[in-house]
């Protein structure tokens, strides 16, 4: 059963405040889980790029929600019926989810954020760090046609020739579970591991910089995961003149702008030549060449 509340100011158009429950929990890789919630309203208006914020119901001990992004929407018999997300085992609240089971009551709230916009190009490569992938799949699956996010629908046909995922860990065994993206026809993935245990043996920033002095180079690039990183292939694609979009993961308090716990600097005409931005309400996606890359 799903239970509402009401939405509070700042929150992003048709974003919603539920107590809802768990509906199925995956191992993905060492430390790191899917995690499905049964949530229709939010299923069918959500678009790739947009967060949530989740939270055990009631109690105060973490007091605080936690920001996740889409991973995927899963149909039911009246259509999209509940949320996947993915996360790493890294605190108190994401150690107390990894033991939620089936039928549990939890909050939340959202769609929350801008998402990454619709691409319309020959070739979108998304550039993913340790759990920063995961959003890929929704991506890829709209911008190759292949599913309808948000009310209305954000795109009904294919968009892109063909989507590429780098995928950078330290090593192997961080590696996550990849069955759902490898089922997505027209995706292609590369890894790259720090060590050298899994494909490129390197920075996963190589495989961007490699790919653009390629013939097929990327004329889009989205990208999510570790600052440096994030910021490593801002700086690459700007100097190379391709569109980028950076999701930043900045800790967050809210969800809806009322702490300003997750402002990032932007550039901008003022004297100082930069100001803050809410990650959570002007964000999380940002254009690189928007952001001050320090």
């Amino acid at each position: 059963m799903t239970n509402e509340f009401s939405c509070l100011p700042g929150m992003t158009p048709h974003a919603s405040w539920v107590t809802t429950r768990v509906i199925e929990q995956q191992q993905l890789a060492p430390d790191t889980y899917r995690l499905r919630l049964h949530c229709p309203k939010a299923a069918r208006v959500i678009t790739p790029g947009q967060f949530f914020m989740v939270r055990p119901q009631g109690g105060t001990d973490p007091l605080l929600g936690r920001p996740f992004a889409l991973y995927d929407t899963v149909d039911g018999e009246e259509g999209p019926e509940a949320i996947d997300f993915v996360y790493h085992v890294i605190g108190k609240m994401t150690g107390l989810m990894s033991h939620w089971t089936q039928g549990e009551a939890v909050e939340f709230w959202g769609p929350l954020g801008n998402g990454f916009p619709v691409a319309h190009c020959r070739h979108l490569m998304y550039i993913g760090g340790g759990i920063g992938y995961t959003p890929v799949l929704a991506i890829a699956r709209e911008a190759l046609g292949h599913r309808r996010y948000g009310l209305p629908s954000r795109s009904s046909e294919r968009t892109v020739d063909r989507v590429t995922l780098c995928y950078g860990v330290r090593s192997a065994d961080h590696l996550a579970d990849l069955t759902d993206l490898n089922a997505v026809d027209g995706l292609a993935i590369r890894q790259a591991t720090d060590d050298g245990s899994a494909g490129h043996h390197g920075l996963v920033t190589d495989l961007l910089t490699e790919s653009l002095q390629s013939d097929g180079a990327p004329d889009t690039v989205f990208c999510c995961g570790p600052l440096p990183m994030m910021h490593a292939v801002g700086r690459i694609c700007e100097a190379a003149g391709v569109d980028c979009w950076l999701s930043l993961e900045s800790p967050m308090a809210c969800g809806f702008g009322a702490c300003f716990s997750c402002v990032t600097r932007i550039r901008t005409d003022d004297p100082d030549g930069w100001d803050y931005r809410r990650t959570c309400v002007e964000g999380p996606v940002f254009p690189a060449t928007q952001l001050v890359l320090d």
